[in-house]
C-alpha cells in the first residue's frame, strides 16, 4: 500500500509591504542622494541636479525610463571604491535622511510586527542607498534594484530586474516563493500610482499621504488612505 502523500501548501502568514520613498521617510532618498553628491563636489553640480531634477518630475508623473535612470544614479557608484562610498554614505544618511525619518511610520512598522506580520520594505532606489535606512526602522526584509559589483566594486549597471512597477511584483513573488509564503493576507502602503501594479495584488492596499493620480484610485475604488506626517 503507498503511503500518503503530503502536499506543504505555503504559510499563510501576514505580509506588510511598505514603500519606501515619500511613504516611510518624508522625502526621496533617491533625489537626496544625488543632492548630497552635487553639495559634496562629487558630481558636476549643476548637470547632474538637472538631470537629478528632469528624473524626478519624470517618475512623479509616470513617464520614468527607469533603465536610463539608473545608468545616470549609478554611475557615480562605479567611480569609487566601496570604502570612499560607504563613508560616503554614511554622512548622507547623517545629514539628508535622519532628518526626515517618521516617527508615525516606525510605529505603524511596530504594530504589524505586533500582530505577527513580517515587515518588507520594497523600494525602487537601490540597495546601497536603502539598507542603511531599512536597518533604521528595524525592517530586516528588504526589496530593492540591486546595483551589480564584480570584484568589490559596482559596475553601474544592475544585477536583476529593477524593483520598479512591475519589476516590484516579480521581486516579490520571487521572494514569496523563496520562503513559501503567499498575499492571501497582505497590506502595502505607498504614496505612489507608480506603485499601483503592486497595490492591486494585496488584500489591503493603502494610501500614504498620496500624490494625486494615487489619491482618486484610492478614492474611486474605496481603500483606505492614511497620512505618516506630523
Amino acid at each position: 500500500m503507498l503511503g500518503r502523500v503530503f502536499i506543504l501548501e505555503p504559510d499563510v502568514v501576514g505580509i506588510a509591504l511598505f514603500d519606501l520613498d515619500n511613504t516611510l521617510i518624508g522625502g526621496d532618498s533617491d533625489y537626496l542622494w544625488g543632492c548630497f553628491l552635487a553639495e559634496r563636489g562629487i558630481v558636476d553640480g549643476v548637470y547632474y541636479e538637472q538631470e537629478n531634477r528632469r528624473f524626478y518630475d519624470e517618475y512623479k508623473a509616470g513617464v520614468l525610463d527607469i533603465h536610463e535612470f539608473l545608468r545616470f544614479q549609478l554611475r557615480p557608484l562605479a567611480e569609487h571604491d566601496m570604502e570612499t562610498l560607504h563613508d560616503l554614505r554614511k554622512h548622507y544618511i547623517t545629514e539628508k535622511i535622519r532628518p526626515i525619518l517618521l516617527p508615525k511610520a516606525h510605529r505603524l512598522i511596530q504594530d504589524h510586527r505586533a500582530q505577527g506580520h513580517i515587515p518588507v520594505i520594497i523600494t525602487a532606489t537601490n540597495r546601497f542607498i536603502t539598507s542603511p535606512i531599512a536597518e533604521l526602522y528595524g525592517v530586516d526584509q528588504l526589496l530593492a534594484t540591486d546595483p551589480e559589483v564584480v570584484a568589490d566594486r559596482y559596475t553601474g549597471s544592475i544585477s536583476d530586474v529593477p524593483c520598479f512597477q512591475e519589476g516590484k511584483i516579480h521581486k516579490l513573488r520571487d521572494w514569496l516563493t523563496t520562503n513559501n509564503l503567499t498575499l492571501e493576507d497582505s497590506w502595502f502602503y505607498s504614496d505612489s500610482h507608480n506603485d499601483l501594479p503592486l497595490l492591486n495584488e494585496v488584500t489591503h492596499p493603502i494610501a500614504v499621504d498620496p500624490d494625486e493620480i494615487l489619491r482618486q484610485h484610492a478614492q474611486t475604488h474605496g481603500w483606505q488612505v492614511i497620512s505618516l506626517r506630523d
